[in-house]
């Protein structure tokens, strides 16, 4: 195993202060790696093999720093402090009312326009024989973006030898707060800017998915997904349905994960024939939003990737879990941690 570091950028705050930006490489014996940053605890390229042994980065991102800081749509990050959507950016605890900042529409996505996929993340590093880590870590005081508490986050990246990458993340408060944290990662597994991945083909164990309203929140239903386009519990090409989802454009639904929260269980595999390359995901997690970049400008702002062009399978607390009791919960309190896992195992199908 190995890990290489480099300066990445530079980061000038609104105070006029710099931060410097490193990224960080890891790589295996068999020649697999994957890139790191610091701005927003971000996984960069992920570079496989597909049947013939050709290596290809299969994650989207920006070859440069500035890129990032102008801003994108969440291109590997680790997201937060809430993945996904409340709902008109508002949530209570023990009867007092905590005000958001919106950032989509009525409500807010992902934390808030200043989330921590645009901070920069403190890091360090740890390698043996069987795999190599960047643990980055980062404090949201109390109050930001609305949310009570001052919070300790840490996302954990490790790249094993057999081709897996493991994701852990932490969060501890001193104060009542919800938190969801997720990484946010567009996979082409074709290799990026190689087309779309209508024709990967997709498999989703789950049986049940969460209903949402017009602005894809959920409170509280669930929608069986048999005899639905989202039914892709064999084996399905993504775009084989796709159309049947115009209000939307593609897919954008959070699937529930059959098994028990908080241990790890199968949520996901994913094939691109042509490469023969695979993507199978597990995870400790209750949701998996599955995306198909359907909102991808074509422009800079995505490195010139259009809709679905790539594919994200976030696995993540289920959204609006603050304003659902019925939903698992996302507070934490004082002396507690959230914690989360998700391993993204990579192979060849001949």
């Amino acid at each position: 195993m190995k890990i290489d570091s480099a300066e990445f950028g530079t980061v000038t705050h609104d105070d006029g202060t710099k931060t410097e930006v490193r990224r960080f490489t890891l790589t295996n014996s068999a020649g697999m790696s994957v890139g790191l940053s610091q701005f927003g605890a971000t996984l960069l390229e992920v570079n496989v093999p597909d049947r013939d042994g050709q290596m290809a980065n299969v994650n989207v991102c920006f070859d440069n720093l500035d890129r990032y800081v102008a801003g994108h749509p969440y291109f590997g990050a680790s997201v937060g402090r809430y993945a996904n959507r409340i709902e008109n950016a508002t949530f209570q605890i023990d009867g007092q009312t905590y005000e958001l900042s919106k950032n989509h529409g009525d409500h807010i996505l992902h934390g808030g326009a200043k989330n921590f996929a645009f901070q920069v993340w403190d890091a360090t590093t740890r390698q043996d024989d069987d795999s190599a880590s960047v643990e980055f870590r980062l404090t949201s005081p109390d109050g930001e973006n609305g949310f009570p508490g001052t919070v300790t986050a840490t996302a954990v990246y490790t790249l094993g030898q057999s081709g897996d990458l493991t994701i852990e993340f932490t969060g501890t408060t001193d104060k009542a707060t919800h938190l969801s944290l997720t990484n946010h990662s567009y996979f082409n597994l074709g290799g990026v800017g190689t087309g779309k991945v209508l024709d990967h083909i997709a498999t989703i164990p789950a049986a049940e998915m969460l209903a949402v309203d017009d602005d894809l929140i959920p409170h509280g239903g669930m929608t069986p997904v048999e005899s639905t386009p989202f039914d892709f519990r064999s084996p399905t090409e993504i775009g084989s349905r796709i159309d049947q989802l115009p209000e939307t454009g593609g897919y954008d639904h959070c699937y529930v994960v059959p098994g028990t929260a908080g241990q790890l269980r199968h949520a996901a595999k994913v094939v691109d024939p042509d490469s023969g390359r695979t993507m199978t995901v597990e995870t400790t997690l209750p949701g998996m939003q599955f995306y198909t970049a359907n909102h991808l400008s074509g422009d800079a702002s995505s490195a010139g990737l259009s809709p679905h062009d790539a594919f994200c399978v976030e696995c993540q607390m289920f959204p609006n879990s603050p304003n659902v009791p019925s939903f698992p919960s996302t507070l934490i309190n004082p002396g507690q941690t959230f914690t989360a896992k998700t391993i993204h195992r990579f192979g060849i199908e001949q």
